[in-house]
């Protein structure tokens, strides 16, 4: 993987608010991590159907926009000693300016052929913490192409963003309706090759395109939460008795829900 990052990559991270690094998996990497994302999820599907995915009722549009299922390395060792790798996390630890970085969930997302578009939305205000330093990886299994669904940028909107979001429905661009100021910036589209990563601040707006091939448009993502983060009061992924242990406030540091992958010293 290419951990490296240049300062003009961060510094076009901290303007932009992503940063796509091409080639950041070697042929042979690839070829792991789209063989182990693509058992995980089938052993997910197969032994726990309904489970933190989003496939109950396959006729929904949300259904439509992609199948996704959290949390695989909790139950795939391959994806755990993939998503646990302490020279990624160092290296999401720097782009962020942060010196701490704990896993927050990682997911897969495969847009189905044909599959609907992803709307416009932010990650962070889903999320039981808020930290401006949060940020996701996404990598693409597939080629992500304009015909496919590759990802949108709205450049910048991380320094406007506030805790306001949409939910992913129909409704392509309902955060329109609550960020009218970014109607007039052009998005910037992210086409990239199988292997590529794509990173994001999670106040950085973004959606995918429709798929409109015959062929699924895989990628494998983390999200990452800022050691010293502390709890706002959602729930999001947190399991029910550690939620219901919680006060607004707490720092959210149980490593087994939300491992510690890397900390500076």
């Amino acid at each position: 993987m290419k951990y490296e990052l240049s300062k003009k990559q961060i510094d076009d991270y901290q303007e932009n608010g992503f940063l796509v690094i091409e080639n950041f998996l070697t042929p042979q990497e690839l070829q792991r991590w789209q063989h182990d994302t693509d058992e995980a999820v089938a052993q997910r599907l197969e032994l726990q159907p309904g489970f933190l995915n989003n496939q109950a009722n396959p006729d929904d549009f949300y259904s439509r926009v992609f199948t996704q299922c959290l949390r695989l390395a909790d139950t795939h060792d391959g994806m755990h000693e993939l998503m646990h790798d302490p020279m990624l996390g160092q290296m999401i630890a720097r782009l962020s300016g942060v010196n701490g970085i704990r896993i927050w969930h990682d997911q897969a997302l495969y847009k189905p052929p044909f599959g609907n578009p992803t709307g416009w939305h932010l990650d962070n205000p889903y999320w039981s913490f808020y930290h401006r330093q949060s940020i996701s990886i996404w990598v693409a299994l597939d080629d992500a192409t304009l015909s496919n669904g590759c990802l949108y940028y709205i450049p910048g909107s991380h320094r406007q963003a506030r805790n306001d979001n949409v939910g992913i429905s129909s409704n392509i661009g309902a955060l329109f309706n609550t960020y009218p100021e970014w109607r007039s910036i052009q998005p910037v589209a992210c086409p990239c090759q199988a292997g590529t990563a794509v990173l994001h601040s999670g106040y950085t707006a973004h959606g995918a395109g429709a798929n409109m091939t015959i062929s699924p448009r895989r990628a494998m993502t983390c999200a990452y939460m800022p050691d010293g983060s502390t709890f706002n009061g959602q729930r999001n992924i947190l399991p029910e008795k550690y939620f219901q242990s919680l006060k607004i406030g707490d720092l959210l540091q149980d490593n087994e829900v939300n491992p510690l992958i890397w900390k500076e010293n």
